[in-house]
């Protein structure tokens, strides 16, 4: 079904016409009652779309997928991917849609992207559904990511389709609406490499090239500039404690974005084994083991380029693992430079601190976020070796106000979330925007919201997180 009434809302189909052996041509499955959640009236502007016309019937029609404009080409897309270390040949979008491309308004194209719009021949049993409350969880941690500053991939909109999805229990459903830089991934290449076209593989390649790293000049190079995009957005998630949960080859980007908000959460006492993922049984993704699997992800997107990356195999392997080489470097100076930005010191008088200070962290069990925005006025903890510590930092005479800047007041905290999201499911968005708003402003501390700032309750016990699908 198209949408007759809206000329000037314009979908590219940049990705379905240059990459159609990625493409399944598929659209939403109707929705009983569509009523929208939540939306973002800042993004639906930023990406040249009207929020009053999105809260409208042909709006609410878009954000569920179920009618698009004339000349779009709503596409399900085809990727592969290791889950967990094992490798899927198939996976691709299951209850997802790309509908097309929007030009935002810095010139850049926008994927616009469905969650939750029902089955598509990638469905693998599943029912192509989602619930309120995971995609809602997407809504929040994806905006609050981009507020703390990280490459992300942002939520437009959260629609409720008015239809009971059974998960443990029947629950509320909804479609989450999201733009991203585009939806590339890992997992895109492996699919691609399995099908042996080396041409395929090259528009593939030529797609990614144009659409994110314009400066490289060759395959080699577009390697590496994923690569330093990894290194570069990974030590950030580890800066502010993000745990992604489920970091398989499809949750790569290769725009160097952050994708696929399931399992996710943010730290709460510093320990580099926590994982909160449901699924995650043996710590694979565990906070700690990030860097290392974000390197072991890069690795298959070099196997999958080889044939690209020169004629002869030995050579491909040669510039591959030379590129790869570079990550740990990247990803150390990144994480380096941070650290000491968060303990306002210059990277060359930080190294030893740093180094000093997680165990103790670990091993007093120091919420990981509050330790560093309280820091600057932190009285004595009546620990010797801690306070031993916060004496050897004040004297290298650290810039109070720059760590302010980098040290959020605000993050995700998992209770509240979990508050936001229950509350949501019953009806109620109260908590939810008001989550939100706080977490716009991550790093103005203001009064009133000190709750907003607290770690968890002793008795909010052990969190897990779960995919929701």
């Amino acid at each position: 079904m198209s949408i007759a009434s809206t000329p000037a809302v314009t979908l590219g189909t940049s990705f379905a016409r240059q990459l159609p052996e990625l493409a399944v041509p598929w659209q939403g499955e109707e929705v009983p009652d569509a009523r929208l959640l939540v939306l973002n009236e800042a993004l639906a502007a930023e990406v040249g779309l009207d929020p009053q016309w999105l809260r409208g019937p042909d709006g609410l029609r878009l954000l569920t997928g179920t009618g698009t404009p004339a000349g779009a080409t709503p596409v399900a897309q085809g990727y592969a991917g290791h889950q967990f270390g094992g490798y899927s040949p198939r996976l691709g979008d299951g209850r997802a849609l790309l509908l097309g491309e929007l030009s935002a308004a810095d010139g850049t194209l926008r994927d616009l992207h469905l969650k939750g719009s029902g089955r598509t021949p990638f469905a693998r049993g599943g029912d192509g559904r989602a619930v309120v409350g995971p995609m809602l969880r997407e809504y929040v941690v994806s905006e609050a990511m981009h507020a703390l500053g990280i490459p992300t991939t942002r939520s437009l909109a959260v629609t409720g389709t008015g239809r009971t999805v059974q998960r443990e229990t029947g629950r509320p459903g909804a479609v989450l609406a999201r733009i991203a830089a585009s939806h590339l991934r890992v997992g895109s290449f492996q699919y691609v490499r399995a099908t042996g076209d080396t041409d395929l593989l090259r528009r593939l390649a030529d797609h990614a090239l144009a659409r994110h790293h314009p400066a490289a000049t060759s395959y080699p190079a577009l390697f590496a500039a994923v690569v330093a995009a990894q290194a570069a957005l990974v030590a950030r998630w580890m800066l502010v404690g993000f745990v992604h949960g489920v970091m398989n080859t499809d949750n790569m980007t290769i725009s160097g974005e952050t994708i696929d908000y399931g399992p996710c959460a943010f730290l709460e006492a510093y320990d580099p084994g926590t994982v909160y993922s449901s699924i995650d049984h043996g710590g694979r993704y565990a906070y700690g083991n990030q860097p290392a699997i974000a390197e072991w992800n890069l690795a298959r997107l070099a196997e999958a380029m080889l044939p690209l990356l020169h004629d002869d195999e030995d050579e491909a392997v040669a510039l591959a693992v030379a590129s790869l080489g570079e990550f740990r470097e990247q990803y150390h100076g990144h994480w380096s430079t941070g650290m000491a930005a968060k303990l306002g010191l210059p990277a060359s008088a930080a190294g030893e601190l740093v180094n000093d200070l997680l165990p103790l962290l670990r091993e007093r069990k120091i919420d990981f976020t509050s330790f560093f925005r309280t820091l600057p006025r932190a009285a004595a903890h009546g620990d010797r070796e801690l306070d031993d510590w916060v004496a050897r930092w004040r004297a290298q005479g650290p810039d109070v106000a720059a760590m302010d800047r980098v040290n959020p007041a605000y993050i995700p905290r998992n209770h509240l979330v979990e508050e936001a999201l229950a509350a949501a499911e019953d009806g109620d968005l109260g908590p939810f925007t008001e989550l939100m708003a706080v977490l716009a402003r991550p790093y103005d501390e203001r009064p009133g919201l000190e709750r907003y700032a607290a770690p968890a309750p002793a008795d909010f016990g052990t969190y897990q997180t779960f995919c929701g699908t």
